[in-house]
């Protein structure tokens, strides 16, 4: 393995690590990111929000380590692992999208964030579409370039929080503010890290 392919998974297990203590630790309830939540147009439904958000939650851990796996040189030579790995990562990707739609009408800081969700998971699903058409028209760079793309959205909830973090505790600005500011930051962090990346020519041997 090498150190490339080490730092990107100490990375990832730090990313997995605060999604499950903050998730299902530290706020099991999200009591509170949920007292943030003021002005809804629709009665928000505790209980039923909750399963939503962990089923959520845990799809994208799946997602991101099935993703991690693949971009292993190494493992990509097992063809039959590294295909059926790529379904299970489709799969939670398609959950992660359905789960997010339901809970967009509610994220925090009203349609301004609620549209940007929405953009998010028809953005998701349409890179990694492309990247499946790719691979089986036999056009392994640009399956590979449109995986990336797809698989940086594993990491949106993840920048979301350091630039609340940032803004909120940092900046000073109030909490929805510096939630949406996030939000924002989150999609041009993962569409321009992907571009660096495939511009650079990184491979995980």
């Amino acid at each position: 393995m090498s150190k490339r392919y080490f730092t990107a998974v100490a990375a990832v297990l730090l990313v997995i690590i605060y999604a499950l203590l903050k998730n299902f630790g530290l706020d099991p309830q999200a009591e509170s990111f949920l007292k943030h939540k003021t002005n809804l147009e629709r009665e928000l439904q505790v209980p039923l929000w909750l399963t939503i958000m962990r089923i959520h939650v845990g799809a994208a851990i799946i997602a991101l380590i099935a993703g991690t796996l693949n971009f292993w040189t190494r493992l990509q030579q097992h063809r039959k692992f590294h295909r059926t790995n790529g379904y299970v990562y489709v799969a939670m990707v398609v959950i992660v999208d359905v789960t997010s739609g339901y809970m967009a009408p509610f994220a925090t800081g009203g349609k301004v964030t609620s549209i940007v969700f929405n953009m998010v998971n028809l953005l998701w699903l349409a890179f990694t579409i492309a990247a499946i058409v790719f691979i089986r028209r036999k056009q392994i760079v640009k399956h590979r370039n449109w995986m990336l793309r797809s698989y940086m959205f594993c990491f949106t909830n993840t920048w979301i929080h350091l630039l609340h973090f940032i803004g909120f505790q940092w900046l000073h600005l109030d909490y929805v503010t510096a939630y949406t500011i996030g939000v924002y930051g989150s999609v041009l962090l993962n569409l321009g890290i992907a571009e660096a990346i495939i511009r650079t020519h990184w491979k995980f041997r």
